[in-house]
């Protein structure tokens, strides 16, 4: 058991600024205070402790209010991506048995209930969740399967807990640090913001989606320390720098893929330190962290944070350095399973060691590196897009009879999905399958061409080669 993270830490640091926006500054007394009214509001809404909540809302300070109420509460918090199609939020409701869904504006759902009507309920007292159980689940995020449907990962107070506590120890803490949160707080990368921030006591400055203009701004204005990001954000930031990052800034966590050496290059040139980091929504953020004084390991994601192993695997067998096999990690912030997935769950955990199904190796110093994730995943500025959903996807409309999705390089968003269909005997075109896609998943995922082909590649067990259709469009 330990302290509610925001009621210790507003009776700790109570006037401490937790919350900074374009239009107010919120201490850690304030977010509490509201954090409690907004509880009661829930509770006379009818949420009870253990309940499913879903949250489906950008950034911003009411978000923070809501996932910590519901935690006060001791309801399970759902992170709903706003990128997703409507079709692909009520599955998870479905599938997570959701009581509520809180969203910003209307959804076409008898459980969804607009932050302004959350405003506008009464209030019913309660008795809050003063200390958490570590192992209790504290939120699900959905990440999109390799076979099709998505599973529920299931994050506890512990694993946000150790998550938080091993990033301090391997990237420090100061009492003036200030956690720029541009990336979502449906994202594992935005959620740990938010926990660290309470955990540590340090402010969080909340944006409601990226501007890379805006972002320098407040680097410069605002005295930033510490910002996460994917290679595609700091890309599109250092083209709007005029000067140098000033010497506050401490660290830029970049994610989502090995950081390009050309642009490793640029950050130097322009003062920003590049902690390049490897983890997923399955380890609450980080696995292994590389430093900036590490440079002559590019393209390693580092070594393992304090509290986590990594070793590399093939067949069952622990391998030697420099020897290629899959990433397997274990330690306190890998997830409890795959929300009412046991099948899932037993699939990757074993022994308490997570199957990440990433490729990689750790060479003779223990700096650990990244080949592939997950051998098909494709990596689209920062958000991770599975070729099985969007096949799945195409075969639904009545023209497609076979489908294999493949990612192919973009200068602007690191990779996009390109997609190959094989016809029944009815005419569609490209235009009509894109948006026949369009309809039914989020922006990102809809492939970028849609090729129609006579076949599609496939081995004596009819088992896809995805790597022939890569060959197809290279030649």
């Amino acid at each position: 058991m330990i302290p509610n993270w925001l009621l210790q830490r507003a009776y700790l640091t109570p006037n401490r600024i937790a919350i900074y926006d374009e239009t107010e500054a919120i201490s850690f007394a304030e977010l509490h205070e509201r954090t409690a009214k907004r509880a009661r509001q829930l509770v006379f809404l009818g949420v009870k402790k253990g309940d499913v909540v879903a949250i489906l809302m950008k950034n911003s300070a009411h978000m923070v209010e809501l996932i910590h109420a519901l935690h006060y509460i001791g309801a399970i918090v759902l992170l709903q991506n706003v990128r997703l199609s409507v079709d692909e939020v009520k599955w998870q409701l479905e599938h997570s048995g959701a009581r509520f869904v809180i969203c910003d504006e209307p959804f076409p759902d008898e459980r969804a209930i607009e932050w302004s009507e959350v405003t506008q309920l009464g209030e019913r007292d309660e008795k809050w969740q003063t200390m958490y159980n570590l192992d209790d689940v504290a939120t699900i995020m959905y990440t999109s399967g390799t076979t099709g449907k998505p599973k529920g990962v299931m994050q506890t107070y512990g694993n946000h807990w150790w998550s938080a506590i091993g990033s301090a120890l391997n990237l420090g803490l100061r009492e003036d640090d200030c956690w720029l949160a541009a990336v979502p707080f449906f994202h594992v990368s935005g959620l740990s913001i938010l926990m660290r921030s309470v955990i540590y006591g340090i402010g969080v400055y909340v944006m409601s989606s990226f501007d890379a203009k805006r972002i320098n701004e407040l680097i410069f204005q605002q005295n930033i320390t510490m910002m996460s990001a994917v290679s595609t954000m700091v890309q599109q930031m250092i083209q709007e720098l005029k000067a140098p990052y000033p010497s506050s800034f401490r660290c830029m966590l970049v994610g989502g893929g090995p950081v390009p050496l050309p642009l490793l290059q640029s950050c130097a040139y322009w003062n920003i330190p590049v902690y390049q980091t490897y983890g997923m929504t399955e380890t609450a953020s980080q696995v292994a962290t590389l430093s900036p004084d590490a440079r002559h390991k590019q393209g390693s994601a580092g070594k393992p944070l304090f509290h986590m192993n990594v070793r590399i695997e093939k067949e069952g067998k622990q391998l030697n350095a420099n020897e290629v096999g899959e990433i397997v990690v274990k330690g306190p912030s890998v997830m409890k399973g795959y929300w009412r997935n046991e099948e899932g769950t037993a699939a990757v955990l074993k022994d308490g060691w997570l199957h990440t199904g990433d490729i990689g190796y750790m060479d003779d110093e223990g700096f650990l590196y990244v080949l592939d994730r997950r051998s098909d995943l494709i990596i689209s500025g920062g958000e991770n897009v599975y070729p099985a959903e969007i096949e799945s996807v195409l075969l639904q409309h009545e023209a497609v009879k076979e489908a294999g999705v493949v990612g192919v390089a973009d200068e602007t968003w690191g990779q996009v999905p390109c997609a190959f269909v094989v016809l029944h005997d009815v005419t569609a075109t490209e235009e009509q399958l894109k948006q026949f896609c369009m309809n039914k998943l989020a922006k990102y995922k809809v492939p970028k061409r849609i090729y129609i082909v006579d076949h599609l590649p496939r081995n004596a067990a009819n088992k896809l080669m995805r790597h022939k259709l890569k060959k197809w469009i290279n030649e």
